[in-house]
């Protein structure tokens, strides 16, 4: 059965940054095609979200890549699918472990 998605503040605010630096950045089609991405994985593991990766970083979560730079960490119960962070890898891990701070 298909999960309801909800993103965290941090998740929201994670993506709303995230897609502002590639329009701005490199263009409106590397948005785009980002977003595209981040559609397909969203609709995969809401369906299937036991099927993705668990982090071995941050305990009871899961994780899926959206692209090489961009993951996707979450968890879920039997109605929901919560979005805990969208993190760009070239960070720092310090920084993905308090913002997975649950």
């Amino acid at each position: 059965m298909s999960k309801k998605i909800v993103l965290s503040k941090r998740a929201a605010r994670n993506l709303e940054n995230l897609l502002e630096y590639l329009e701005t950045k490199w263009s409106k089609r590397i948005k785009d095609n980002f977003i595209k991405k981040l559609d397909r994985t969203l609709n995969i593991i809401k369906d299937r979200p036991e099927s993705s990766t668990k982090s071995e970083i941050i305990k009871g979560l899961y994780r899926n890549v959206i692209t090489k730079q961009t993951t996707v960490y979450y968890k879920f119960d039997s109605e929901k699918l919560y979005i805990v962070t969208i993190f760009d890898t070239r960070q720092n891990l310090s920084i993905l472990k308090k913002e997975a701070e649950l």
